[in-house]
């Protein structure tokens, strides 16, 4: 036990020098302007109105107006959501918050409830009739769950968490499912395709359990990601991603070449230098001066058909050319001529030199994966599809 422990940590030191490492070979000016780059961005954010190409402004606005308060007259469906601050978990409130902005929108009321907020006084002001938050120890520790007990009593209130199995390195099932059942817990729900988790083993013993499990895949919220027009695309690549310790060894293998010999823009928690906080709507015109939009998956996206991550997503909704990894979803989400896909690192460079060099390619891709985001994978669309199955959830619960 005591070598494993001593195994792990020198694993962790490796792999921070390496990073490290990888961090300091990052081209200087790509260092030197993101202080001018992100307060451009944040200006421009406040202070330019809005100017979409006119093709994705027909395609957006048609969008926008099916789906405003096309669900105001679902009287039992009020939503509380918890979720951390931008501050607390920048992935996190990202996904959480494009939701609730979502549900909001096609006329379902939602709230998000932050972990300082008064959960008791949430429940009487707002009176959910569904409350999620998610099945790990940081979040259920936010929640007096006797609040919750009490509240159902005299309240109908469905409370779901999110369906997480131990080969994503969570805790035993047995004893979760056993404190869920303990906890009143409803439903679990879950951001992965729904084919693959119900093929997937891990997950029969939510079902054996009683336990139905809700999906609510990525997608792009079409209130915050669109194209900007007259934005001259300045920049070589643009990365908006966090660099926690799973996804460190993945990015000095396929972005080492880019990241060294072109000048571009990252940011995301765990950057050295590169970790400011521009609000999500103003990342859109970051995206507008990209050339190429760089995107990697994890390892387990790359082995499983489980979900494509929210980048994804995002710089398809925004019209930027991107040039990604082949997870293995891909495929069943989007049409082979939507991105410029690699299976390797060598794969990945040749295809990014060949983007910086042939503009036009990328942005006749960049065109098709917009269109197909807006057509079916937006949050507006995830939005509807939860909606649909609470509604089935309560019918089920009520007999």
């Amino acid at each position: 036990m005591l070598l494993k422990k001593i195994n792990k940590k020198i694993d962790r030191l490796t792999k921070y020098k390496n990073f490290y490492s990888f961090q300091r070979r990052i081209n200087s000016q790509t260092k030197s302007q993101h202080k001018r780059i992100s307060e451009w961005a944040i200006i421009q954010n406040k202070t330019i109105e809005e100017n979409e190409p006119v093709e994705v402004g027909g395609l957006r606005s048609g969008l926008l107006k099916k789906y405003q308060n096309l669900y105001q007259l679902e009287e039992n469906i009020r939503i509380l959501v918890h979720a951390p601050t931008a501050k607390q978990s920048p992935a996190g409130y990202s996904i959480f918050s494009n939701l609730v902005e979502s549900l909001q929108y096609i006329g379902i009321p939602c709230k998000q409830l932050n972990f300082d907020e008064d959960l008791l006084n949430q429940l009487i002001t707002f009176a959910p009739t569904v409350l999620i938050t998610n099945d790990s120890e940081s979040y259920l520790k936010q929640i007096d769950w006797s609040i919750i007990k009490k509240y159902k009593i005299n309240h109908h209130l469905l409370v779901g968490l999110t369906a997480s199995i131990e080969a994503y390195g969570n805790s035993p099932i047995t004893e979760r499912l056993k404190w869920a059942k303990n906890n009143d817990i409803d439903f679990y729900y879950s951001f992965r395709a729904l084919e693959y988790i119900q093929n997937r083993k891990d997950y029969s013993p939510f079902y054996d359990a009683g336990y139905q499990i809700l999906t609510v895949e990525f997608g792009a919220n079409p209130l915050l990601y669109y194209p900007i027009n007259e934005i001259k695309k300045d920049l070589p690549f643009v990365f908006l991603g966090s660099s926690n310790m799973e996804k460190q060894s993945r990015y000095i293998d396929w972005f080492d070449p880019l990241i060294t010999d072109f000048t571009g823009f990252i940011n995301g928690y765990g950057w050295n230098g590169m970790n400011a906080s521009i609000p999500l709507d103003a990342n859109k015109y970051i995206f507008a001066r990209a050339q190429v939009g760089i995107n990697l998956h994890l390892e387990e996206q790359l082995e499983h058909a489980s979900e494509i991550n929210e980048r994804t997503y995002v710089l398809a909704a925004c019209g930027v050319p991107q040039l990604v990894d082949n997870a293995k979803l891909l495929s069943q989400r989007f049409s082979s001529n939507a991105f410029f896909v690699a299976s390797n690192p060598k794969e990945y460079t040749e295809l990014f030199n060949f983007l910086i060099h042939n503009p036009s390619a990328g942005a006749d891709r960049a065109k098709i994966a917009l269109r197909e985001v807006y057509e079916k994978h937006t949050t507006f669309h995830r939005a509807e599809d939860l909606v649909f199955q609470i509604k089935d959830l309560i019918r089920m619960k009520n007999g």
